[in-house]
């Protein structure tokens, strides 16, 4: 969606700043022996007593109120019985909408202390982000940004995923533009625009370049290689862009 008035951009922001709280509660509740269930719940109610629902189950029939994904599953983890255990590398994405607004978020970590492989990936991920929203501006090409993702992953011995990648948010969990990729297309010739409200997420890995589907219809992930996911919503504008998702508590 394009922001129009105050109003919205008013909406945009409560319900990037629940998801994003959210985000925040559920990494500082994540402990060893819980299940993925458990942490998926206590995204639930958080976004309940906010009044918001979650994105995946209301608009996709998803499994679950959020997406966790641990050790090789990458994106769109399915919560269930899955214990969590120490070193393990979880992906949490959080999407939600309140009065007709949508926003997306997420974040990888190692839960305790992990290997310098698991460590670096979601640092340079993490990275990956910061620097992609430098790139986020009126006028300037969507492929640039993908491009300077691919160079700071190639820089840090990482690979970017291919086959996920951003996209429009707003008014729905998923809209234009579609596909935002974190690589370089050359037959890309879109732009980002004034005001536009796109969620952008650099997904890095190991060494996968493509995610596949797990029996379980959702799941994305490599057998062999870990993969790290870093969000945020964002509004377009001729400078830095505005941070939709931005959390305004901190972990305890």
């Amino acid at each position: 969606m394009s922001v129009e008035n105050e109003s919205q951009f008013e909406g945009l922001k409560a319900i990037g700043q629940i998801v994003a709280n959210c985000l925040v509660t559920m990494r500082a509740a994540a402990e060893v022996g819980m299940t993925t269930a458990e942490l998926d719940h206590i995204g639930e109610s958080y976004l309940q007593h906010h009044g918001a629902l979650s994105a995946p189950r209301s608009v996709y029939d998803f499994p679950g109120a959020t997406c966790i994904s641990v050790e090789f599953a990458g994106v769109h983890g399915v919560p269930g019985s899955q214990v969590l255990q120490a070193g393990h590398l979880i992906n949490i994405d959080v999407s939600a909408q309140k009065n007709g607004f949508f926003a997306d978020t997420g974040g990888s970590f190692v839960l305790g202390r992990g290997t310098s492989i698991k460590e670096n990936l979601c640092l340079s991920t993490k990275r990956a982000l910061s620097l992609a929203l430098k790139h986020v501006s009126d006028g300037r090409e969507l492929s640039e940004m993908g491009r300077q993702v691919e160079k700071h992953a190639r820089r840090s011995g990482l690979t970017v995923v291919r086959n996920v990648g951003g996209h429009g948010v707003g008014r729905n969990l998923h809209e234009s533009p579609e596909f935002i990729a974190n690589f370089y297309q050359k037959n890309e010739r879109r732009r980002f625009k004034q005001n536009q409200v796109v969620a952008i997420e650099p997904i890095l890995s190991t060494g996968a370049q493509i995610l596949e589907e797990m029996d379980d219809g959702w799941t994305l992930y490599h057998p062999r290689h870990y993969t790290a996911q870093f969000e945020h919503t964002v509004m377009v504008t001729k400078g830095r862009p505005v941070i939709l998702t931005q959390p305004t508590i901190s972990a305890s």
